[in-house]
């Protein structure tokens, strides 16, 4: 299963990490997996990369994690809402292929 941890600093996200395997089929055929992959990518380089936000990113075996840095509020509140439409594409994913994501609010 795919766990995505949302972070939050009061009505704002402020990052998220996504772990894990969604196992709807073989590694190479898993269309869960591909859809979340391509959904966290674009959505850390959107942050990034397109908006030139500062942000805390890690990846590694299969895990990413983005943080965002000290910016302005108004920036702030663009990324909160490319983050919240994260969330928002994994709860569809997660909801059209059962026990294959799992997603969390966490307050930081």
């Amino acid at each position: 299963m795919i766990t995505a941890v949302f972070y939050k600093k009061g009505s704002d996200f402020s990052g998220f990490r996504v772990s894990g395997h969604a196992g709807y089929d073989d590694h190479g055929f898993d269309i869960v997996c591909a859809s979340v992959s391509s959904a966290v990518e674009l959505t850390a380089d959107l942050i990034t990369d397109s908006f030139k936000f500062k942000a805390e990113t890690e990846v590694a075996d299969n895990v990413v994690t983005l943080k965002i840095a000290e910016i302005s509020e108004e920036n702030q509140k663009t990324a909160s809402k490319i983050i919240e439409g994260l969330k928002v594409h994994l709860d569809f994913l997660g909801k059209s292929f059962e026990r294959t994501i799992k997603t969390k609010i966490s307050e930081v």
